[in-house]
């Protein structure tokens, strides 16, 4: 059953929780068409290659929230706007793409939240070589699957997990 995470605006969580929140510094794009998501965090690491993203998607979201460790490359687009429209499809409340995406102007057009470093035409490799559910660490934080995430057009902070 999908979870909804309501999204709260980052600076208000900055303002609440001061340094237990963690946020992202990473200055990253808006891409999808909901500039505000929030949901647990599920987790991708892969270079350069977006098979294993592309069969995740393919899959029930539930409302989370996709982050995937592209290690920054701005080489080769891990989403597009058919895997972003299999996210939007199935349930899922956005993505953050550390690297880079393409169709963006079809990905504006999206029920879906999605943030990447930047754009390029070029596809990527679909071979599936990464890992799924493993923390990603970039912009001076890590990502746990499990975390609950917010974004918004002022970044991306996860909630301090309770103790």
């Amino acid at each position: 059953m999908p979870e909804t995470v309501t999204p709260v605006p980052t600076a208000d969580l900055v303002d609440r929780y001061g340094t237990e929140l963690r946020v992202c510094d990473v200055q990253f794009r808006q891409f999808g068409g909901h500039r505000g998501f929030a949901g647990r965090v599920r987790t991708v690491s892969c270079h350069e290659d977006n098979g294993l993203l592309r069969d995740l998607l393919r899959t029930p979201g539930d409302g989370a929230v996709l982050v995937v460790d592209g290690g920054g490359s701005l080489r080769t687009a891990l989403v597009g706007d058919l895997i972003a429209g299999a996210a939007q499809d199935n349930g899922w409340a956005g993505l953050v793409l550390h690297g880079a995406v393409r169709d963006s102007a079809a990905l504006a057009d999206l029920r879906l939240g999605v943030k990447a470093l930047g754009t390029i035409p070029r596809k990527s490799a679909k071979t599936g070589t990464g890992s799924v559910d493993a923390p990603v660490t970039f912009g001076g934080i890590t990502f746990h699957p499990g975390d609950i995430l917010h974004a918004d057009d002022d970044g991306i902070a996860l909630l301090p997990t309770p103790s």
